[in-house]
Formats: structure tokens, C-alpha cells, sequence
């Protein structure tokens, strides 16, 4: 038995069994806000990703390698996730890189299970492609390659398509914060440059 049944099972018994009844919740609230008129969601998606100054270019899936090798301009070594299935110039598999040799590379490109467009929100759930969540937060670069397939409305849609049992990893934009004086610093607990290759479905 794990800590978290010990705990559980205390609960339970505090608990008892005649533990008076909860209240109904009320369900009937707004999840989500109207799309606007005429809205497409791809559209939406790549608006909010702009939103949080990450970089979005659309491509066909022919494209995609060429379009990759443009976003990664300047960068000599690149780390690679199994899966990937994507020529990279200067390609560094990710054979259990540490902290250190993660911040000796220069950018990472992944895949992404679905984009969020009410929030502009990749999320990753490691899979094939995708690495393991170390790789996306220490490279200054990441590049992130998402069919336009797999764009959903809001976050309970990607809550309710995804593997609650998966790890994830949701990700808004390039990494930023303030400091006392309000002013925005990017790259301090991740990549300061996020950029995702839209792949179209046709």
C-alpha cells in the first residue's frame, strides 16, 4: 500500500459512512466563451499563439522539413526526441541528456498532441516525437511541429480527448515572467523563443 492509499484510507474512515449528503453543484454555467462569427478554429489558434509572442508559420506536409530547417536558422545542434521521423540538420538524439548537455545545445524540435485555440496551449504528452518534458524547458529554442488536425476549441476538449493517465505538458508561449518593475523577461525557466510549425491536413 503506497502513502497516497494510507492517506486515502484515513480520509474514508473520518469520514464514516453517514456522511451527510453534498449539495447538487449547479452545472448550467458558461464553459467556454462563444466563438466569434465566421470563427475558424485553426484561425483563432494561430492568433492566440501570436498572443504570447511565439512564432507560427503554416506549411503542407511537404513542406514541413524545409520549414523546420528555416525556424531553426543559426542553430548547429538540435535535439531530437525517438520518434521524431524528421531530418535535422545537426540532429542530437536525446540519449539521456543531462541539465548541462541539454544547455550546450542550441534548439529542440518536437511533435505536439493538440493545440488549445481559445488559448493558444500546446500540449505534449511525450509520446513518439514528443520527448520527455527535460528537453522542452532547458533548449533557448524549441520548435514545435502540430498537424492543424489537431486543433480543439477549448481546454475541456483536450481534457476530454487525452489519456488522463499520460504525463502532459501545457505549454502557452515562450517562457516569461515579470519583475518588480513589470517588465517582461523571456527564457528564464524555458525557451525564450517558441516556434510551431502548423502542418494543414490537405
Amino acid at each position: 500500500m503506497s502513502a497516497r492509499d494510507d492517506v486515502l484510507a484515513a480520509v474514508r474512515a473520518a469520514l464514516g459512512e453517514d456522511r451527510p449528503d453534498l449539495p447538487a453543484v449547479d452545472r448550467s454555467y458558461r464553459d467556454r466563451d462563444p466563438l466569434p462569427a465566421g470563427a475558424d478554429l485553426v484561425d483563432l489558434f494561430v492568433e492566440r499563439v501570436e498572443d504570447y509572442r511565439a512564432e507560427v508559420t503554416r506549411c503542407a506536409a511537404a513542406d514541413l522539413e524545409a520549414t523546420v530547417a528555416a525556424a531553426l536558422a543559426g542553430a548547429e545542434r538540435v535535439v531530437v526526441p525517438d520518434g521524431l521521423d524528421l531530418a535535422v540538420r545537426g540532429a542530437v538524439p536525446d540519449a539521456d541528456l543531462t541539465p548541462t548537455g541539454l544547455d550546450a545545445v542550441d534548439a529542440v524540435v518536437t511533435r505536439a498532441s493538440l493545440g488549445v485555440a481559445e488559448t493558444g496551449t500546446l500540449v505534449l504528452t511525450h509520446g513518439p516525437g514528443e520527448g520527455r518534458r527535460a528537453i522542452t524547458l532547458v533548449p533557448d529554442v524549441h520548435v514545435c511541429v502540430l498537424p492543424a488536425s489537431g486543433v480543439v476549441r477549448g481546454v475541456t476538449d483536450a481534457v476530454a480527448a487525452l489519456d488522463p493517465v499520460r504525463p502532459q505538458t501545457w505549454v502557452s508561449g515562450p517562457s516569461a515572467t515579470s519583475d518588480i518593475e513589470l517588465d517582461r523577461v523571456e527564457g528564464v525557466h524555458g525557451p525564450r523563443t517558441l516556434h510551431v510549425v502548423l502542418v494543414s491536413d490537405a
